[in-house]
């Protein structure tokens, strides 16, 4: 059975509540998460989860938006009864959120690893007690100094930064419809990837786990959300 069949998919900004923190460069999830519901035709935000939902679909697949109101240290909070409540698998979840070690206007995606010191990421691990979740990374770049990384991050973007950020907010929204096909797709392989592993294995044609043939699909669908951004914005830095 697919995601497509059961669960909704759970996508989730990472960010700080409040006017305040609107335009902050750690504020950055909840920005495409805006622009991606806003672009879709989401319903309305309503509060829900210790934090603010909208539903709607994406190429025909169910998605319940998320942005936590708890702040960045404890999004785990909102994430997790969020996910708990709908029956929402981890590699189902895909968390958009700022990441200082990619230049500004660079993106990546991934499926676990590590967090390398982002808090959000950090706490949605603990509350899910696993690494494996998406992680769609939209580089804000680094200050160059460690001392310099709370103001750099809680500080707003610059007026100069703002023509890449729009283009970029609006190519992740675009690529969006991809990510969410690719990705429901790896959802439906996941319960024959035992049966495909254990095939190689007996033709000898390639000595695979069932995780490392997962982790193959994800980096498949990887690429084509990173394919789909270029496509939207032939100009991303690093494109």
């Amino acid at each position: 059975m697919t995601s497509r069949d059961s669960a909704p998919m759970l996508w989730v900004g990472l960010g700080n509540p409040g006017p305040e923190h609107a335009r902050q460069r750690h504020n950055i999830g909840f920005m495409a998460l805006d622009e991606i519901a806003r672009r879709h035709g989401f319903g309305p935000w309503r509060k829900r989860f210790k934090g603010e939902v909208a539903e709607g679909s994406i190429g025909g697949q169910r998605i319940l938006a998320l942005k936590p109101q708890t702040y960045m240290n404890a999004s785990g909070d909102s994430v997790q009864p969020a996910a708990a409540f709908l029956k929402i698998p981890p590699a189902n979840v895909i968390a958009f959120h700022d990441e200082l070690d990619l230049a500004p206007g660079k993106l990546r995606v991934k499926l676990g690893g590590g967090v390398a010191g982002h808090n959000g990421l950090k706490d949605m691990r603990r509350a899910f007690g696993s690494p494996d979740f998406w992680r769609v990374r939209m580089g804000i770049g680094h200050p160059g100094h460690k001392d310099a990384v709370t103001g750099h991050v809680l500080g707003n973007f610059a007026k100069a930064d703002q023509p890449w950020l729009e283009k970029l907010l609006d190519a992740v929204a675009d690529a969006s419809r991809a990510a969410e096909a690719s990705i429901a797709a790896l959802s439906g392989m996941a319960l024959a990837l035992p049966e495909i592993s254990a095939h190689l294995r007996a033709a000898a044609l390639m000595p695979i786990s069932d995780d490392g043939a997962a982790r193959i699909a994800a980096g498949v669908v990887a690429e084509t959300f990173w394919n789909a951004l270029r496509a939207a914005w032939p100009a991303a830095p690093g494109a």
